[in-house]
């Protein structure tokens, strides 16, 4: 039988030990500026590899464990950063034991998006900080659980949406906000990947190495498939959420950062798959609209997948609609003005470099934002932090709410204030999810 983690603990005590009921609560630490933090990264595949990189340049960091169910992968990983760092790091299948590891300050997550919430939950109630990589949830429901429990065991928790670090970006909201384009009134989120056809590859025995029951965790059990393990995962709806709840998290963060706005009442979303008979559950093509009728504001949204047009030479960022002009987010890093009739080209900015290529650099990127999460968890102040917990669930809930909307057909009314639909109990169904026995998202965090 699955564990839990907190049956997980009881039965891993040592021996003679009192087994305790629930996760030991580690008080939280006061770090001086000279003190050391121990971290750990959970997944190590994709965005984990960053987050490696990004932990190791911070001062008086150190990265003790690296964690996946995958121990090939994690073996490769431990070599490649002896052959980078010249230090060794320990390794670790399963993430509970990590959570138990007192030793341990903060984590990384970079995990497949259904483990996102829980593996956060756990760490707060482990009493550690924590990055998550976006989407910050799976659901909304366990996305409001995230903040529940990040508020009660006063937890520094950053999401990774690190474009919220970048001085350029940063500089564009205050020209929003201090109205240079005037009254904002749409925002316009763009995704255009080259997405490619994915095929088939059936069910297959489980590779040696891969503990796919914890892979699996919160998520149904299916066969194993290298559709899933390791990256295919997004495209299939207990697993991931599609591009606009991959990619699209930075660009829905934006939309509402900018526009100052919560969650929408109204949704609506179109799309389908048009190009490839692969395996792929989640749309390809994806057109959602957010309606803000009470303030005034509609965000629009856009996945595409394969030949495209750029919008004012943009294909992954957003565009601010204003009654004096239009401001435009080019990747993570850099943003242009236009105003008036004539598009007369206004004030503009970059952190450097070419555009787009920010995601990991210095003052902005993925290191910009593990610094300003660093500097949070020393000083034990989350208001400092650039992409609170809050922003996890609510830029993650926008794009859960346009796949909701996308797999029911139809337009939804939403009541922002209960994170319920209005009268709708279909919708509010695919509000959560059945959790596998042993990894349930707690009601009580």
């Amino acid at each position: 039988m699955e564990l839990s983690r907190r049956s997980f603990i009881k039965k891993t005590a040592v021996a003679g030990s009192v087994a305790v009921a629930a996760p030991t609560i580690i008080p939280s630490k006061v770090f001086g500026a000279n003190d050391r933090i121990n971290a750990a990264v959970l997944g190590v595949n994709g965005r984990g590899k960053s987050h490696i990189k990004s932990l190791m340049a911070q001062d008086n960091v150190n990265l003790a464990i690296l964690c996946d169910p995958d121990m090939n992968l994690l073996k490769e990983r431990q070599k490649s950063f002896k052959e980078t760092y010249n230090k060794d790091v320990a390794l670790e299948q399963d993430l509970r034991r990590v959570m138990d590891n007192k030793d341990i300050d903060v984590v990384s997550i970079a995990s497949p998006n259904h483990w996102h919430a829980l593996s956060v939950i756990w760490a707060c109630q482990a009493g550690k900080d924590v990055y998550v990589e976006k989407p910050g949830s799976h659901n909304i429901w366990e996305g409001r659980k995230m903040v529940e429990a990040a508020q009660k065991y006063d937890r520094i928790v950053q999401h990774g949406v690190q474009l919220r670090s970048s001085p350029a970006v940063r500089e564009a909201i205050g020209l929003i906000r201090d109205g240079y384009i005037g009254n904002v009134y749409m925002a316009r989120g763009l995704v255009f990947r080259w997405r490619g056809d994915i095929g088939d590859q059936g069910f297959s025995p489980v590779p040696d190495g891969i503990d796919y029951d914890l892979w699996t965790g919160p998520a149904p059990k299916r066969p194993f498939t290298k559709n899933l393990v390791h990256y295919n995962w997004h495209w299939h709806w207990d697993y991931g959420n599609g591009d606009v709840g991959n990619q699209g998290i930075h660009e829905t963060d934006l939309c509402m950062w900018g526009l100052d706005v919560g969650l929408p009442s109204k949704i609506t979303s179109m799309g389908g798959k048009f190009l490839w008979d692969d395996c792929k559950e989640v749309p390809e093509v994806l057109t959602s609209v957010y309606k803000y009728p009470d303030e005034g504001k509609i965000i629009q949204f856009e996945v595409r997948p394969w030949c495209t047009n750029t919008e004012d030479d943009v294909t992954v960022g957003n565009i601010f609609y204003g009654d004096k002009g239009i401001l435009v987010v080019d990747g993570y890093d850099k943003y242009k003005t236009y105003l008036g009739k004539d598009r007369t080209p206004g004030k503009s900015g970059s952190d450097g470099g070419e555009s787009g290529t920010g995601m990991d650099r210095g003052a902005g990127g993925t290191d910009g934002h593990f610094a300003n999460f660093i500097e949070a968890v020393r000083k034990h102040d989350k208001t400092i932090l650039n992409g609170p917990v809050e922003t996890a669930h609510l830029s993650s809930g926008l794009a859960h709410l346009g796949n909701i909307a996308y797999r029911l057909d139809r337009v939804l009314t939403f009541n922002p204030k209960s994170e319920t639909f209005v009268n709708d109990p279909e919708a509010d169904a695919m509000l959560t999810r059945n959790y596998r026995e042993g990894y349930e998202v707690p009601e009580i965090v």
